[in-house]
């Protein structure tokens, strides 16, 4: 992910970037550095134009919207600024989907929608955003002005005079959120809410009265000072104890090793995580919402820990550790294998992003991951222990087999084929499903991108998300995986696809139904209807942009395909739908399911 986001500056050192901006720093109002804002005129003077010159300071170009009558204004105003690219979806849902796609990339997304049945559509997309670390600034045209503190019943509510359940909703998913019902408060309400997405590395609320968007005030009648966010600090003596305590712990270990994790991310610290592993040897593992935050052409890279369905010979290097350091990591019931994972609190080392725990022992707050990594690599050990293990057991996977002439098409030849597409000019999505775990198998090139979302894992999530990372990527061809289940769910959002001219391979993966559900737990709720995928994409093609599909059964299709979807069609969106059997699946995923399942239906505990 490019993290790098406008012209963001600080006032006493160098700003650090998205994902690890400041969380204790206020915004800087005035820099002795800066040269005085010059002037605007009145139609530039609006608090919806200020709302747009702060969108392209920190980033977000690109704004995801659906319209509706008390946003309309304000949509007006964004799409009045320079520079600022206002895309309309098909819901808001997919809106809120496609900005965080979109953050994952640029560092920051944003979304506009209309108040309550905009806000409460896209609340699940801006949910998964807070579960994931992102920043998106979520904005809503709310009620006017002077219908707040009557007894009026307004459209777009369940009927009451009461305006504050959408607020109420959201207090919960964002970490920020601003009423901006008078213009005299605005300019600091919006300013207050845009910093802390950036400090908090989370989703803000931004409601803004339909009356007031198009309004000159004097607090906006200059360029904006820019954004300068105080960074967050390390703990120098905590530090130094800390590293102390964990230096003594692992110099002492026969074969130690690294596991990077999620929060890896919003710490900023994957490039410490690397001159860690280059400067003490040991192996380098990354968990599986981890992947792509670590380069996988580093010589001491072993692959995915992921207990039971880890990649080859992984978990073994792991769990037989007698030491091992987890940077950012998150241990849910998912990322555990249904809390099944050979791992002793005594042989670990959690490393948070603002946090550090040895073993059983001492804790250390207020040390930044990135500080702290970089020191413990100053004072380590050289010791290569458990690479050298991993390099004497390790047998490369196998290709999968050759499948005969016109043979129906396995899922392992499909992923097969799409490895061999990978270069750094690309981008892989993976869909909640079995695609999680093929493409965990993917051996990603350098600067080849990678995006998931396993925390939250609410499908359909991939088909907003890729618009909003192919909008945001626009130097790499998107490559996403997408069962048919989740597809259904989002489908729409191809027609914005077309819209923007994205050139996005997307593999329809047609197997009949929720598989990841079917190996948790199988019902006749897990099969759905089948639909001609690639005659709707066509129908919403419609004839007006770029796009081609095609339906594949075997493996001779599918290399055709790939070869007219690189070549003749690259510049176009394709849509290649792959009909597999519905059994076809992951071993990962027959394990996985069976130890969630047996997770899910523990029995309650004794009263």
């Amino acid at each position: 992910m490019d993290t790098k986001i406008g012209s963001v500056d600080a006032c006493t050192a160098t700003c650090n970037n998205v994902g690890s901006l400041p969380q204790n720093g206020a915004v800087c109002t005035i820099q002795n550095s800066t040269p005085v804002p010059s002037s605007l005129n009145p139609a530039e003077s609006t608090l919806g134009r200020h709302l747009a010159r702060r969108l392209v300071e920190i980033g977000a170009t690109d704004v995801f919207s659906v319209p509706g009558d008390f946003n309309l204004t304000l949509l007006d105003h964004l799409i009045a600024e320079p520079g600022l690219n206002v895309i309309g979806c098909c819901n808001e849902l997919n809106a809120g989907y496609a900005a965080d796609g979109y953050a994952r990339h640029r560092g920051v997304g944003a979304a506009v929608v209309t108040f309550t049945v905009g806000g409460l559509s896209i609340l699940n997309a801006i949910a998964g955003a807070y579960s994931e670390n992102l920043p998106l600034i979520c904005i809503v045209g709310g009620p006017n002005s002077n219908d707040y503190g009557t007894n009026r019943i307004l459209h777009h509510t369940i009927g009451l005079p009461d305006f504050s359940q959408e607020l109420r909703c959201f207090q919960t998913v964002t970490c920020y959120q601003a009423v901006v019902n008078h213009l005299e408060d605005a300019h600091e309400l919006i300013d207050t809410a845009i910093s802390t997405a950036l400090k908090e590395s989370k989703p803000v609320y931004i409601s803004i009265s339909c009356n007031l968007a198009a309004i000159p005030h004097p607090t906006f009648s200059r360029e904006p000072v820019k954004f300068s966010l105080a960074p967050k600090m390390t703990n120098q003596m905590g530090l130094e104890a800390a590293v102390e305590a964990a230096a003594e712990f692992l110099n002492k270990a026969v074969k130690p090793v690294l596991v990077g994790g999620p929060k890896l991310r919003v710490a900023n610290a994957r490039d410490a995580l690397v001159e860690l592993a280059e400067a003490c040897g040991y192996p380098l593992a990354v968990m599986p919402s981890a992947k792509g935050l670590v380069p996988e052409h580093h010589r001491g890279f072993i692959g995915t820990y992921w207990g039971a369905v880890s990649t080859t010979f992984c978990a073994e290097i792991v769990e037989s550790a007698d030491a091992y350091l987890f940077a950012g990591p998150i241990f849910n019931d998912y990322s555990s294998v249904g809390y099944s994972l050979l791992l002793k609190k005594e042989k670990a080392i959690i490393v948070q992003p603002d946090r550090v725990v040895v073993a059983n022992g001492p804790a250390f707050g207020c040390i930044l991951m990135k500080d702290f990594l970089r020191a413990l690599a100053k004072r380590l050990n050289f010791n290569a222990t458990a690479y050298e293990n991993y390099y004497r057991i390790y047998v490369p996977e196998g290709k999968p087999p050759d499948g005969n002439p016109k043979e129906p098409l396995r899922v392992n030849r499909m992923f097969y084929h799409i490895q061999n597409m990978l270069s750094g000019e690309s981008a892989v999505i993976a869909e909640t499903g079995d695609s999680w775990f093929n493409c965990q198998k993917l051996r990603l090139p350098e600067g080849c991108g990678y995006e998931f979302q396993m925390q939250y894992g609410s499908i359909g999530w991939s088909v907003g998300a890729t618009l909003g990372y192919a909008q945001a990527a626009k130097d790499k061809r998107v490559i996403a995986c997408i069962g048919d289940g989740s597809f259904q769910m989002t489908a729409q959002e191809v027609s914005t696809m077309i819209r923007c001219g994205q050139r996005t391979i997307i593999f329809l993966i047609n197997n009949g139904g929720y598989t990841i559900e079917v190996e948790i737990h199988d019902g006749p709720y897990n099969v759905i209807k089948n639909w001609d995928y690639t005659a709707l994409v066509d129908a919403i093609h419609n004839g007006e942009g770029k796009c081609w599909t095609v339906k594949v059964f075997n493996e001779e299709q599918l290399i055709e395909a790939i070869e007219t979807a690189t070549g003749a069609k690259k510049d176009c969106l394709c849509v290649i739908e792959v009909i597999v059997h519905k059994d076809d699946t992951s071993k990962e995923l027959l394990e996985w399911g069976s130890r969630v399942s047996a997770a899910n239906s523990r029995p309650p505990n004794p009263q």
